[in-house]
């Protein structure tokens, strides 16, 4: 399994961007993705996820400003960001927990087994 992250970018506060991840190799009806993010310094930490039925689930503070999503049909997992801030700036990772034993999102780092190389948000005030 493969995932390519891309769609980062430095954008002023209030400003919007779109990141995706490509996502290649096996695949299976039943999956948890999710997107972590982590600030220079900081621990990685969850900021959305989906599993394979749409069910989402989102860190507090991102909750209205996020919306993750996957296209099944170009095998692509995106996370919308609006109203970006400050705080949100960091490297942005998409993961993957191919057919899990347990499915249900997840905002931990260890649910995942697949992970790409990273994208870079900053966001100025």
């Amino acid at each position: 399994v493969r995932l390519v992250e891309s769609g980062g970018a430095s954008v002023q506060t209030g400003g919007s961007l779109r990141l995706s991840c490509a996502i290649s190799g096996p695949t299976a009806s039943r999956y948890c993705m999710g997107w972590f993010r982590q600030a220079s310094g900081d621990e990685r930490g969850g900021v959305a996820s989906i599993i394979s039925d749409g069910t989402t689930t989102y860190v507090d503070s991102v909750k209205g400003r996020f919306t993750i999503s996957k296209d099944s049909a170009k095998n692509t997992l995106y996370l919308q960001m609006n109203n970006l801030k400050p705080e949100d700036t960091g490297m942005y990772f998409c993961a993957l927990d191919l057919d899990p034993s347990t499915l249900t999102p997840s905002l931990s780092a260890l649910h995942y087994n697949y992970w790409g190389q990273g994208t870079q948000v900053t966001v100025s005030s």
